[in-house]
């Protein structure tokens, strides 16, 4: 197997990355035009003549570079170089699993910051029993002789990686790209999906990627053109220290939300100077805001699923007076939520038949669940 190395190269400014028409960006390497993307904005892809793209992600800037193409002279020096095909990943992020799996790329997988009895995702699990996938440490921990004795290719982190840098520069200098993914740090649900793109570019499934992408866009576009149901919804969990966590009003939930037909109580919640998505709330300050809500629906995939109102009661007694518990109208997300990225329309869906059907049968909803 190849192990894909990082390069530091002479540096040269590449001029012109996000150009339409063709300019030369070094002695090697000429843009051609930008990747179209639909919704995501937490990363870009210029694609260069001969094949090569430059993707932007935050403040890293990453060169695909075809399988046998030689490398370009003349590049920047912080560019990391990948060079297809991008083999024996250790994935540490697990929202990007789904997306590999979706292309038909598992087998690009050689390493796992999850155990196997930590994956909601068969395919994943499976690979993992089956010794296709083994066990490489988490982000913060990873177990470097495993990595190397598999020539790992790329290992995939999210920003959690941020808070360990030194296990990020460590991986770099044993000559192993380091790709952060921030679809956490999307808007949009579809900003979010279409990252899959990205993925599809990087293990040559770009036209899979497409088409996994166009039909989750087109199983929630029925809703499009539905006026909103005035159902008033809060979306939250409750901490072991007694906090109660909502996700901010420009998080990628919240517009699922809206996107369903609802609104958001907490809609107002926004940026309080962290890039964090979530707000920790006291139990009062929350019941204020959602004593009034029409619907609660409670997020199972940060301390676990609720299994019954008297226990949701249990870890937060003020929820007793809100108008969903009283009505019966109180929701639970499944576990597996987090890590089935590709699936966020059922999701949507889900909610839209919360808000327009007084008891929508459980066999036609995949993510929520009645406490009762």
């Amino acid at each position: 197997m190849k192990r894909v190395a990082l390069l530091v190269l002479p540096a040269l400014l590449l001029a012109g990355c996000a150009a339409k028409e063709a300019e030369p960006a070094s002695a090697g390497l000429t843009v051609t035009g930008r990747y179209p993307l639909e919704y995501a904005e937490q990363f870009t892809i210029d694609e260069c003549a001969g094949g090569y793209s430059l993707v932007t992600i935050g403040e890293e800037r990453y060169l695909v570079v075809p399988e046998d193409a030689p490398l370009p002279t003349g590049l920047e020096q912080d560019l990391t170089i990948l060079q297809q095909p991008i083999e024996n990943i250790y994935l540490v992020s697990t929202s990007v699993m789904d997306p590999i799996i979706s292309i038909g790329a598992l087998d690009s997988i050689a390493l796992s910051g999850t155990q196997a009895d930590g994956w909601y995702l068969r395919q994943a699990r499976e690979a993992m029993e089956n010794g296709e996938i083994a066990y490489a440490g988490r982000y913060s921990t990873p177990d470097y002789e495993t990595i190397l004795n598999a020539d790992c290719g790329l290992a995939i982190e999210n920003t959690m990686i941020y808070h360990t840098p030194e296990v990020k520069e460590q991986l770099e200098r044993f000559g192993i790209p380091v790709l952060v993914e921030r679809s956490s740090y999307e808007e949009n649900p579809l900003a979010r999906m279409e990252w899959v793109k990205l993925y599809g570019l990087l293990l040559g499934k770009k036209e899979q990627a497409e088409q996994q992408f166009a039909e989750a866009e087109q199983r929630i576009a029925p809703l499009a053109d539905q006026p909103s149901t005035g159902k008033t919804v809060a979306f939250f969990s409750i901490t072991s220290n007694g906090l109660a966590t909502v996700r901010k009003g420009n998080d990628y939930v919240a517009r699922m939300i809206e996107m369903a037909g609802g609104d958001y109580v907490f809609a107002d919640l926004t940026d309080n100077g962290n890039n964090l998505a979530t707000v920790n709330l006291s139990l009062e300050n929350f019941y204020a805001g959602a004593k009034d809500a029409d619907v609660l629906i409670y997020n199972s995939t940060i301390e676990g699923e609720v299994d019954s109102l008297a226990a949701l009661l249990e870890k937060c007694p003020l929820l007793a007076d809100c108008k969903a518990v009283q009505q019966g109208n109180v929701w639970c997300t499944a576990q597996s939520l987090f890590q089935q990225s590709m699936e966020l329309p059922d999701l949507i869906l889900d909610m839209n038949r919360v808000f327009t059907q007084e008891n929508p049968p459980e066999s036609e909803l995949k993510f929520l669940t009645k406490i009762q």
